[in-house]
């Protein structure tokens, strides 16, 4: 999905290479290393939930979400253990990186826009950027019904509170988060508005935290390789 359209499901791709390769040409970001992350197939719902969320979600919500989304087995905290344990120890010693926070951002869409966010509030000495695209705050797998039957508000608030205890301090991360108003991401919205409202409270500001709405575009590989180039650049672009 990052890189091959040919090998996707939906023949989409992010091209994300096509745009680091063009902005680092144009001496727009430094030299950059991008490291794909094969999820885990239908344990996707379970690496990608960020696990600490689900304690201020009430028992029952809790209890249905990790028998039916995580098929009984919590492993978010497990696959941020391998990124920061396992894999960027040896993606550090097989290439010339620069391995410190300030040189290592984490980017995804979807869940893998939650558990980017998560991945910075666990290791914010790993991390000094994260990018969460088109995010999905509501939880639920899109299996479970159309955009409007995922709506809730348990989920979104356990994201809420445990995002007003663990941000990164404003002082040395950097936040990006949007959504479209097409399809899933329409269901966005209201809880994005709510996550902006906190990361401003916790001392983000227009030069450390950036949150767009991307109007008619919806939840698709096309739609976030259109606008790439905006994450790429506030995360690592020159200040």
């Amino acid at each position: 999905m990052l890189f091959d359209a040919a090998k996707s499901w939906n023949q989409q791709a992010w091209n994300v290479h096509l745009a680091v390769d063009r902005l680092v040409s144009q001496g727009r970001i430094a030299d950059t290393i991008v490291v794909g992350i094969w999820n885990n197939g239908v344990h996707r719902y379970s690496e990608y939930y960020p696990q600490k969320f689900l304690p201020f979600a009430s028992d029952a919500v809790r209890r249905d979400y990790v028998e039916r989304a995580q098929l009984g087995r919590l492993r978010a905290d497990d696959y941020l253990r391998f990124i920061v344990k396992e894999l960027k120890p040896a993606i550090d010693l097989r290439y010339a990186t620069n391995p410190g926070r300030e040189h290592t951002f984490v980017m995804g869409s979807s869940m893998g826009g939650l558990v980017s966010l998560y991945a910075i509030c666990e290791y914010p000495q790993f991390f000094g950027a994260a990018a969460a695209l088109s995010t999905h705050w509501v939880g639920r797998p899109s299996a479970w019904g159309p955009p409007a039957q995922l709506q809730n508000a348990d989920l979104p608030l356990a994201a809420f509170s445990y995002l007003r205890r663990h941000l990164p301090d404003p002082a040395t991360h950097r936040l990006y988060m949007d959504h479209g108003t097409q399809g899933l991401d329409a269901v966005y919205g209201v809880h994005q508005a709510f996550v902006d409202e906190i990361v401003r409270e916790r001392g983000f500001g227009p030069g450390n935290a950036l949150s767009r709405v991307f109007e008619g575009t919806g939840h698709n590989e096309r739609d976030w390789s259109a606008r790439l180039d905006i994450p790429l650049l506030f995360m690592m672009g020159a200040r």
